[in-house]
């Protein structure tokens, strides 16, 4: 009998066919009832958790699964519900979860950020004015449907109290302590009720120690699981990290905890010294995230067996889990049903199923000595090492592509003024518009060929010229297109360059029921033909107004997708740059001369480690000027971020050199503007004014406290006015209707500056 154990720490929520997305939405839209919607989540969950004990998997996680937001789950369970939503004195109904991620007409959602370095996003905790207690213990009810409903001994998942506090919101740093005493005895209850119940191990999830981690929190972290060894002694906790490398290695491997999980994939290097150096506990077992979670290529098995020999040297077999490095939430379901990828290709992918089938290989092959099914998965990778997607060797920028535009900002700016002649406080829109039924489901017939490409393109022109009357109806300054013809801001683009490849259902969720399914970069970056020209010519020959090329840059593009393991990063994102430029100089010819390249993922590619930052930021801000600085002096170049604290990057985003930067402020009540106090900004700056995440209509009073607290700090010559992101996932009226409101508060602040400077 094999003394090696295998563990997972999350597994995609999704379903293989996105049914948790549509059983959600359906609910949303009551077209089910709320309990047709549960029992609907329940199969799911268990289908999840019988796939991996088929596997299997010795220690399956439970409490992975989620209705909107594991984070949401964290604050609803202890009851850090915003008063807005309303005050409750037993659990939390599902009404207010909801209204918390997406808002309801009386109440602003609660803020939405990055999960690290992730594209996910998770709902920030609100802890001003919170009274915690605990509403339900939610890990309890999971780890009890899965023993009777499946027989399995779940590891029930919890986000620990140091991570949950730090992502958290509305206290300042002095109070970190206070509201940790408040929530520790709240966590102790969760984890002796899960004791008496026979749980075996629970799983406590901190990925804020992978971060720049300060010494001085070391003691908070001291504090929380000396509590909980003293309050619950003889639990068994594996303290998992993810994501990079800890440090303050000693100080976290001598805890009060059973088990402390390593990511030795993207932690490889400062986790394997740290454990030569310092050796590992010999009473505590080393949860090894040796399998990428967070990629889909295939893992050489040879070399990954040879990995965990190397772990051996500080810790025996019997003492190491062997696991994915995170949850698999961020990669898709299964490859099985990727019937039109390349067989090289497709052998050389892995997603959730396939990565948990490596772990089982693994344990079998160093139970046994035998190696033939880790040689299988060697032959794979190495088939697509030596194809010639990879072998090419094509230099990966052009050297006569600038990286700077021809004149400065100041002088940029004088002529852009005489050349578009734009009122004070210009409107515009931050690029898509409704993508409704009938506009998927042209796109799905001329895919399946029961419309003509000649038939789909006169849809597409209907389409645009129908919001392009409907911006003049509303009074906009500077248009958009729509983006009809596209699917999604990275796919779109992917699927017109050479060296991506694209699933047939690799989706992966990103907020809520949004899910995204990543392009897969296999081999080298190339543009072959233009790509937007010919809609946005068509657009801008209906209209005297303005109107906005609309790119995806190149860090948003390496982001949003799932990149070759064999190359670094920065040398995919100048080839990515390499090929925009072209798109850039295509759509200046055709007459465009307001680009928006957009970048909405350019903080999540931020190390975590800030000794990471300063040389990550100089080749992603380089990366959007290669795109971006071949241009005229009078072409007028925008670009769009969102959802992210750019507090501390504001100089690297003055350096990306863009004429008129818009970003997210709306959820973050616009905390952001705080930053524009101490650091000055002298560009054109557009920060949204209403949360298109939602499906509340903000009125106009609503927009322009948000305009009036943004003017305190930045000048009003340089200001725009736009809502936080696309408007793709909204209704059309809605959509109208707020766009109203929003060009009645440009009109109304104009008026306003007028009388002043009169």
């Amino acid at each position: 009998m094999s003394t090696w154990t295998t563990s997972s720490l999350g597994y995609p929520r999704l379903g293989e066919n996105r049914e948790w997305k549509k059983a959600l939405e359906s609910f949303w839209k009551k077209n089910i009832t709320h309990e047709e919607w549960k029992a609907e989540m329940k199969r799911l969950r268990l289908e999840s958790l019988a796939k991996q004990k088929q596997r299997g998997i010795d220690w399956i996680p439970v409490n992975d699964f989620t209705y909107y937001d594991q984070m949401l789950d964290m604050s609803v369970m202890f009851n850090i519900v915003p008063e807005r939503f309303g005050t409750f004195s037993d659990e939390i109904p599902d009404s207010a979860y909801f209204a918390m991620a997406r808002g309801s007409e009386h109440a602003q959602a609660s803020e939405m950020t990055k999960w690290f370095n992730t594209n996910y996003h998770y709902i920030v905790p609100e802890m001003e004015h919170a009274v915690p207690r605990l509403t339900k213990n939610i890990p309890l009810e999971a780890y009890r449907q899965a023993k009777q409903e499946l027989g399995i001994e779940g590891k029930p998942v919890i986000i620990g109290p140091i991570t949950y506090l730090k992502l958290a919101k509305g206290y300042d740093e002095s109070s970190f302590a206070e509201l940790l005493d408040t929530l520790l005895p709240l966590y102790a209850q969760v984890l002796k009720e899960l004791k008496e119940e026979g749980v075996q191990w629970i799983q406590i999830d901190e990925p804020s120690l992978v971060a720049s981690f300060p010494e001085k929190e070391i003691a908070h972290l001291e504090k929380a699981y000396r509590f909980f060894a003293q309050e619950v002694p003889g639990i068994s906790i594996m303290l998992q990290t993810y994501f990079e490398g800890i440090d303050h290695y000693q100080e976290i491997t001598s805890l009060p905890v059973a088990g402390i999980g390593l990511d030795f994939v993207h932690g490889w290097k400062k986790n394997i010294n740290s454990l030569n150096a310092h050796g590992f506990p010999e009473d505590k077992i080393l949860g090894a995230g040796i399998i990428d979670g967070r990629n889909i290529w295939k893992s050489d098995g040879i070399k990954k067996s040879v990995d965990i020999q190397t772990l051996q040297n500080a810790v025996p077999g019997d003492r190491i889990w062997i696991q994915p490095s995170c949850s698999l939430q961020h990669v898709p379901v299964t490859v099985k049903n990727e019937a039109k990828l390349d067989p090289v290709l497709k052998g050389a992918l892995s997603f959730a199923d396939e990565k948990l089938d490596e772990i089982k290989d693994l344990r079998e092959a160093l139970a046994d000595g035998n190696t033939a099914l880790l040689q299988k998965s060697s032959d794979a990778v190495g088939a697509l090492a030596d194809s010639e997607w990879r072998t090419r060797a094509r230099a990966s920028e052009k050297e006569n592509i600038p990286s700077s535009r021809k004149a400065s900002f100041s002088e940029r700016r004088g002529v852009q003024q005489e050349k578009w002649q734009l009122p004070l406080f210009p409107t515009t829109t931050i690029g898509s518009f409704p993508q409704t039924k009938e506009v998927r489901v042209a796109r799905q017939n001329v895919k399946k060929g029961t419309i003509s490409q000649a038939e789909y393109d006169e849809f597409i022109n209907q389409k645009i010229k129908e919001w392009v009357d409907i911006q003049e109806d509303i009074g906009l300054d500077v248009y958009v297109h729509g983006e009809f013809e596209r699917n999604d801001m990275v796919e779109f683009f992917g699927e017109k360059l050479a060296g991506f490849a694209f699933t047939t259902n690799g989706w992966v969720q990103s907020y809520g029921s949004r899910c995204v399914k990543p392009p897969v970069i296999y081999g080298d970056v190339e543009w072959t033909e233009p790509m937007t020209v010919k809609e946005s010519e068509y657009a801008q020959s209906l209209t005297t107004k303005p109107m906005k090329g609309m790119l995806t840059g190149p860090v948003t593009i390496l982001q949003w997708s799932f990149v070759r393991d064999d190359m670094e990063e920065r040398e995919v994102t100048n080839q990515i740059a390499a090929a925009l430029s072209k798109e850039v100089e295509a759509l200046e010819k055709a007459g465009i001369e307001m680009i928006q390249v957009d970048e909405p993922a350019i903080r999540e590619g931020l190390p975590l480690k800030h000794s990471e930052h300063e040389h990550y930021l100089n080749w992603a801000v380089r990366a959007f000027r290669l795109a971006t600085s071949n241009v005229k002096n009078t072409t007028q170049i925008h670009t769009h971020m969102c959802y992210s604290e750019f507090q501390d990057m504001i100089e690297s985003i003055r350096a990306m050199d863009a004429d008129v930067i818009s970003i997210e402020t709306s959820r973050s009540h616009g905390e952001l503007i705080e930053a524009f106090e101490t650091a000055v900004y002298d560009k054109g700056i557009g920060l949204g004014v209403y949360d298109i995440h939602s499906p509340r209509i903000p009125d106009t009073d609503e927009m322009l406290q948000m305009i009036d607290r943004a003017l305190q700090v930045l000048p009003p010559s340089l200001f725009w006015i736009n809502p936080d992101c696309g408007l793709k996932t909204r209704d059309i009226p809605e959509t109208v209707d707020a766009l109203k409101n929003m060009t009645e508060a440009a009109r109304l602040v104009r008026k306003r500056w007028a009388q002043e400077v009169n």
